[in-house]
């Protein structure tokens, strides 16, 4: 059995919470811990995630008082892990977790340090969606990769995971989704670390059925991408 803790923020994710859980807890060979990250929802996410945590030892609930965003609920979670490893899963069905099997392999094979899910590199299905985001998140890999002299074709992806030890030890600054180049920054410093990529299927959402993310956090990831790859530490 691999020792898996999953770390889900949430923020106002009702419909699909539940299902996700439900997946997580269906797979085989896989003895998880699933820590759900409330970012002061407004709908019933936090009377959801209070039941689930009563009728479930193995799921560990944090509740945030305010709302912070995606990269402190991401803080928040990283300190009551306490599995060999650590797999971040968003709260809405677009990253399925059948996925963990192709993320784990690496470190099963202890070749990896750091796997990150790629929606580029070709997995089973992708939903086709928004040209322009395509656009945008290739476009800020590459300049990740610039800064940061990695390869890596989907920096943007939520399904980073890591062995529990390496993500602790790194200091988590962004609140929102500046987190993704920031721990890539933080990551690609680490001395001798072995970073893998799996391609994964995708099944994004429109706006309308709860995407977040926008056009200013593009923005916030450009600088971070240059504000991390020299800021020491």
């Amino acid at each position: 059995m691999v020792s898996l803790s999953v770390l889900i923020p949430c923020y106002n994710e009702e419909k699909t919470l539940e299902q996700i859980v439900d997946r997580v807890f269906a797979l085989k060979g896989i003895e998880p811990e699933i820590i759900i990250i409330d970012d002061y929802s407004s709908d019933r996410s936090r009377e959801i995630i209070g039941r689930l945590a009563a009728e479930n030892s193995l799921i560990k609930p944090v509740f945030h008082d305010r709302n912070l965003g995606k990269g402190a609920a991401i803080r928040s979670g990283i300190k009551h892990a306490t599995k060999d490893y650590v797999v971040i899963q968003d709260a809405d069905l677009e990253y399925d977790p059948k996925e963990y099997g192709k993320l784990l392999e690496p470190f099963i094979e202890n070749q990896a340090d750091v796997v990150y899910g790629s929606r580029f590199l070709g997995g089973d299905r992708k939903r086709v969606l928004f040209f322009w985001h395509m656009v945008g998140n290739k476009f800020l890999t590459i300049l990740s990769n610039m800064f940061t002299n990695l390869d890596l074709t989907d920096m943007e992806t939520c399904y980073k995971m890591f062995r529990r030890g390496i993500i602790q030890g790194i200091r988590i600054e962004e609140n929102r989704f500046g987190f993704e180049p920031e721990i890539t920054a933080k990551v690609s410093k680490i001395k001798g670390i072995r970073i893998f990529e799996v391609g994964i299927s995708y099944n994004g959402r429109t706006y309308d059925e709860g995407k977040k993310i926008g056009w200013k956090d593009g923005f916030r990831a450009l600088y971070c991408i240059v504000k991390y790859r020299f800021r020491k530490g």
